[in-house]
């Protein structure tokens, strides 16, 4: 007969729970925004904290890139869930559905009801595959992949192993996503690679994005020109994804012309990288707690500094489905978790929020095997670096290192820990 603690009674799933429970803080959300809260929460001492998390598996999403480009195996970015709930901090193992936040309550796709004095909400990002029309059939060809997704990274790898020269076309949506820089990182990677095989010369290396420029914040925007210049990339901006026909290798793009105008453009491939469009879950794109209109439609509303929602202080939100004006990256959340928690115990004590979190962000950019630019930034698009001594406007070797090497062992071992 197996012995079962308390502490790990109080971290299995909750298959057998009650019609109605209550907690003191509850969490939408189990991956890295809500564990690290929860971690920091225990840690203090905080009791009757629950996580609302439907998935048995933890994944770290940033080592995805590596695996696209044959530098990482899949199997290393997945961990049991289990292993990161935080002893003594209830699992709901159930799907959130509908937030009444005028009832404190949050209902799940069992039925269980799940009422809170504080809640957190931290759900992620929701990847809208069907957003483009055809896109699930061509994921089925070799023809067609994206590193958005666990099971398919690998085959990105493949894909690119295999091709032979022709158009290789890599997108990036309209819709914010996590990791912007995500859909360009494998795209300098798979042409380092070209390169390296002696195929470069044959292939055309197409980026149709949704956005505007290359990315956000100037100064690393300069570097990563130089780059898309050096391995002669073809770069086609106000470019969003509309569809895809997979029997005809071929993607549609909605195109915004200068004056303002759409149109659409077909650019025929030989293999096509798609970044999904994504946006907040459904359930909380239908709740009170998002925007009703306006451009953060959707979006989790909290305060950009305390991170307290506005209409509901007894609600903090943080991560990717906030409205928060910065990147959505894991390193964002880093510097979130501690400005919400802080906050968040002032407000249980009564005390006013005063916590204030900078819109730190970092996007750790493949650029090639073993180079890496360090994009770190603020809500003023202003680059604030953690490593003063060295220059982080240059593609280094040692930041490779560290993204590869360094940061997992900072997630899984200190982040989810909530010890950093």
């Amino acid at each position: 007969m197996t012995t079962v603690s308390s502490s790990q009674a109080l971290a299995a799933p909750l298959a057998l729970l009650p019609a109605r429970e209550h907690f003191r803080v509850l969490l939408i959300g189990g991956g890295t925004a809500g564990i690290t809260v929860a971690a920091r929460l225990r840690r203090l001492g905080v009791t009757g904290v629950a996580v609302i998390e439907p998935s048995r598996k933890h994944y770290y999403q940033p080592l995805w890139t590596l695996v696209g480009a044959g530098a990482a195996r899949a199997e290393d970015s997945v961990r049991d869930e289990a292993d990161f709930i935080p002893e003594g901090t209830r699992w709901i193992q159930d799907r959130a559905e509908e937030v009444d936040p005028i009832a404190r309550e949050v209902r799940c796709a069992s039925g269980l009801r799940v009422g809170y004095d504080f809640l957190v909400v931290a759900p992620g990002i929701q990847l809208n595959w069907d957003k483009v029309r055809g896109l699930r059939e061509a994921l089925r060809t070799p023809y067609v992949s994206s590193n958005y997704d666990f099971e398919l990274a690998p085959k990105t790898w493949k894909m690119i192993q295999d091709f032979d020269g022709g158009t290789a076309l890599f997108t990036h949506p309209s819709t914010p996503v996590k990791c912007a820089g995500a859909p360009q990182k494998i795209m300098y990677l798979a042409a380092d690679h070209l390169r390296r095989t002696g195929k470069r010369e044959r292939a055309k290396i197409i980026f149709g994005s949704g956005g505007k420029a290359i990315f956000g914040v100037k100064p690393f925007a300069e570097v990563l020109q130089q780059v898309v210049e050096r391995y002669g990339i073809d770069t086609r901006f106000q470019h969003n994804l509309v569809e895809v026909r997979g029997d005809r290798r071929e993607a549609v793009f909605e195109v915004t012309r200068e004056d303002g105008s759409r149109g659409e453009v077909v650019i025929p491939y030989d293999i096509l990288h798609v970044t999904p469009p994504q946006s907040a879950p459904d359930f909380i794109q239908r709740s009170p707690l998002a925007h009703a209109d306006g451009p953060c439609k959707g979006w989790v509303k909290a305060d950009k500094y305390t991170l307290q929602h506005p209409d509901y202080p007894e609600v903090f939100a943080l991560g990717d489905a906030s409205d928060l004006p910065t990147s959505r990256t894991g390193a964002a959340i880093r510097k979130q978790a501690p400005v919400l928690v802080e906050n968040l115990l002032a407000v249980m004590a009564g005390r006013k929020p005063e916590a204030r979190y900078d819109g730190y962000a970092s996007c750790p950019l493949t650029t090639g095997y073993g180079k890496l630019l360090l994009a770190e930034f603020d809500y003023d698009g202003k680059p604030t670096p953690s490593f003063p001594l060295i220059d982080t406007l240059q593609e280094r070797r040692d930041m490779w290192l560290m993204k590869k090497y360094g940061l997992p062992r900072l997630y899984w071992g200190l982040m989810l820990r909530g010890r950093a």
